[in-house]
């Protein structure tokens, strides 16, 4: 079944814009004061892909206690300005096993994460790092 997503972009003032999806309670500045699209989609990769990570090790029963995941993208010079690396580095807490943490990225990485698949369908090198960060 197909998904149809709705929604809306209006000019503010000056150059910020608001951005809304449809039926969603948030909003997001868009431009001046606000958010750069092109940032808006790093943090879209990085939240995709840290909503999978932790699903997945709570399914393998792996006991995170905390995520945070740091991303950094380089962009051509040339317009399109397209990111052609993006790096992610995710910083897992709790006694979670390195093997087990590394299926959840991958997994993530090639299987479940939308907005990583289109970052890398537009030819960027999408790389990662792990650090566990183990409790006392």
């Amino acid at each position: 079944m197909v998904e149809l997503v709705k929604g809306r972009v209006e000019w503010f003032k000056d150059y910020q814009f608001i951005g809304r999806v449809e039926n969603d309670k948030c909003s997001v500045i868009l431009g001046e004061g606000g958010i750069s699209p092109m940032k808006l989609l790093l943090l879209s990769v990085a939240g995709c892909t840290a909503y999978d990570v932790v699903m997945i090790l709570r399914k393998m029963r792996e006991p995170i206690k905390g995520l945070e995941v740091e991303i950094s993208g380089e962009r051509r010079e040339e317009h399109p300005r397209i990111y052609e690396t993006v790096h992610i580095h995710y910083r897992i807490h709790g006694n979670v096993r390195e093997e087990k943490a590394r299926r959840a990225i991958e997994l993530s990485q090639d299987r479940y994460c939308s907005a990583s698949a289109h970052v890398k369908l537009s030819g960027a090198k999408l790389t990662y790092s792990l650090e566990i960060v183990p409790e006392g």
